[in-house]
């Protein structure tokens, strides 16, 4: 680094250097958990109910990036267990901070600041005193933003600068406030298509993707429902007070010929 020294190029170059050697280190546990047949804390996926091959990459997968700090972005269809995922990551990373969970689907660019960035006292008719964000709650923690595919284009530009700058600056306030969370996104939209269409930027859509994950639906696979069957009688049989029915052999044989669309 050149002498005289910048402190905005100073604090870039060792932002940069940290996430250079989390890279790093993320590659190292990935080559690890390649030739690691099952997840080494199976305990963090107990909420899963599977014993899907795809499902399992995905828990090593999750083992080796959650201690990092960049970003992840966790897509597929609606149900099949995204915010479970982020939980996963979250319990894996070993912050000591909050899982936050927001969902964006419908929040308008002021609402959307004001839930995540919070605001000052007067900054607004009615802001009658502060007002901790979502972002200030998960300090040392986890935000995990939910249907990010329908975030407005305004909103699209403020959470860019918070992924690039980790800071932000709360309704009605001077001066930024830094932020140390883990962000987690979720969407069941292609955001490929989308940001190819134009209606999700592109830089923030790399920027989010640092690591993507793409959880596969029920009908890819059908090995699970066995077992789903078992899990959701046995659920049913206690919340009335009864012992779990033994199904027909034939429930699995149609459950396993149904499209599962949703």
């Amino acid at each position: 680094i050149q002498k005289p020294l910048e402190p905005v190029r100073l604090l870039t170059s060792v932002r940069n250097a940290i996430e250079r050697w989390e890279e790093r280190e993320e590659n190292q546990r990935l080559r690890e958990s390649v030739f690691t047949p099952t997840p080494r804390y199976p305990a963090a996926f107990a909420a899963f109910v599977t014993r899907s091959p795809a499902m399992g990459a995905i828990f090593r997968y999750v083992e080796a990036i959650a201690p990092t700090s960049l970003p992840v972005l966790v897509m597929g269809e609606t149900g099949v267990g995204k915010e479970l995922l982020a939980r996963a990551i979250h319990d894996l990373s070993g912050r000591t901070g909050e899982f936050v969970a927001v969902n964006v689907a419908g929040l308008d660019d002021t609402l959307l600041s004001d839930t995540l960035f919070g605001h000052r006292r007067g900054s607004f008719t009615g802001a009658d005193g502060p007002r901790d964000g979502m972002v200030a709650a998960a300090a040392h923690g986890t935000l995990f933003l939910d249907e990010i595919g329908d975030l407005h284009p305004e909103s699209q530009v403020k959470l860019l600068r918070l992924l690039q700058e980790h800071e932000y600056r709360p309704l009605g306030a001077d001066q930024p406030v830094a932020t140390d969370a883990r962000f987690i996104f979720a969407t069941n939209h292609d955001l490929d298509a989308e940001a190819s269409a134009g209606r999700f930027r592109k830089d923030l859509y790399y920027r989010l993707r640092s690591h993507r994950i793409l959880i596969p639906p029920l009908r890819q696979r059908r090995e699970d429902i066995p077992l789903l069957v078992d899990h959701f009688l046995i659920r049913a049989a206690r919340e009335i007070g009864k012992a779990p029915p033994r199904p027909p052999r034939e429930l699995t044989t149609l459950l396993e010929a149904q499209p599962f669309p949703g």
